[in-house]
C-alpha cells in the first residue's frame, strides 16, 4: 500500500465511517474495515477500477467529486479522505468544502511543486518537470491544479480550517524531518499530509 495511505490510515479512528474520494481499486477501503473496522466506502471516476473493487466486494461507487458530493447530507461522515486527487479536480477550493461539509475531518494528500527536484529543472531547462512524483509530460497529466505545501496552507487559513497535523513526506515513505518549518517541508517534501477540519467559530 502507497506511503500516504498508511499514514492517512493510522490517523482514522477506528470504527470510524469513512468515504475515500477516489478511491481507485478500494486498497484504503479494505485497509479501514480489516484492520480497523471502519464503515468505510469509496467514490471513484473510472468505471473499470469501480468495476474492480465491486468485484472484489467493497463499496465503491461510480462518482465526481466536483459534482457528486453535493449529493451526500451534511454530516454524514467522521472521516473524508482525498489521496493525490486534489491537484486533478476542476474546482479544488469547492471540492474541499464540500468534504468539510459532509465530514466532520478532511485527510489530503498530495504532491508538492514546490519540491526542489520540480524547482531545479524548471530553472535549468525552463520547461515543466518530470520527477518520480510527477511522472507525466504536461500534455499527458491529469493533474490541472498544482500546488505547493505553502499554497495548501494558506488556503486553510482562508477558509477558516483547523488543520490538526500536516506532514511531508519522500516517495520513499520517510517521513520529512522539518515538522516545525513549513518553509523546509515546502522545499524538500515530495508530498504532503493534511488532517483537517472546520475551526470553531467564537
Amino acid at each position: 500500500m502507497r506511503v500516504d495511505l498508511k499514514l492517512i490510515a493510522s490517523l482514522i479512528e477506528p470504527g470510524s465511517r469513512v468515504l475515500d474520494i477516489g478511491s481507485g481499486d478500494g486498497t484504503l477501503i479494505e485497509h479501514l474495515f480489516r484492520t480497523r473496522g471502519c464503515d468505510a466506502r469509496g467514490m471513484e471516476i473510472d468505471m473499470a477500477e469501480v468495476t474492480h473493487a465491486v468485484a472484489h466486494g467493497l463499496p465503491v461507487m461510480h462518482g465526481d467529486a466536483d459534482n457528486d458530493l453535493a449529493q451526500y447530507p451534511d454530516n454524514a461522515f467522521d472521516y473524508v479522505v482525498l489521496t493525490r486527487t486534489l491537484q486533478a479536480v476542476e474546482r479544488p477550493q469547492e471540492v474541499l468544502r464540500q468534504m468539510l461539509r459532509i465530514g466532520t475531518r478532511a485527510l489530503v494528500s498530495f504532491p508538492n511543486f514546490g519540491h526542489w527536484q520540480v524547482r531545479l529543472q524548471l530553472l535549468r531547462t525552463g520547461r515543466m518537470p518530470v520527477t518520480p512524483t510527477w511522472s507525466r509530460a504536461w500534455y499527458e497529466t491529469p493533474n490541472i491544479h498544482p500546488c505547493t505545501i505553502l499554497d495548501f496552507r494558506e488556503l486553510c487559513a482562508q477558509e477558516g480550517y483547523a488543520v490538526d497535523q500536516w506532514l511531508a513526506i519522500d516517495e520513499a515513505g520517510m517521513k520529512s524531518p522539518w515538522r516545525r518549518s513549513l518553509w523546509l517541508a515546502n522545499l524538500f517534501g515530495e508530498q504532503a499530509m493534511f488532517l483537517m477540519r472546520k475551526a470553531e467559530v467564537k
